[in-house]
């Protein structure tokens, strides 16, 4: 997906999500769907005022597959 798409599309009224694994220190990160697109934005809870990094439906499901699944791949 383009990333200039991804980014213009607006997160005006997006209902954001908190993680289900939120650590006691508030460690966690938020999504939400973008309503325009198929794709999820991602944010810091703790820094809401910062801009949101987006990634498509498609890239998301992988990444949340290989999380749960013990495979991804840090550098």
């Amino acid at each position: 997906m383009n990333p200039n798409t991804l980014y213009s599309a607006p997160l005006d009224g997006a209902t954001w999500y908190k993680s289900s694994y939120t650590a006691s220190n508030d460690q966690c990160v938020e999504i939400a769907e973008l309503s325009t697109l198929p794709a999820v934005a991602i944010r810091d809870s703790k820094n809401t005022n910062l801009p949101a990094s987006r990634v498509s439906a498609t890239g998301w499901a992988a990444f949340v597959t290989a999380l749960k699944a013990g495979t991804l791949v840090t550098a």
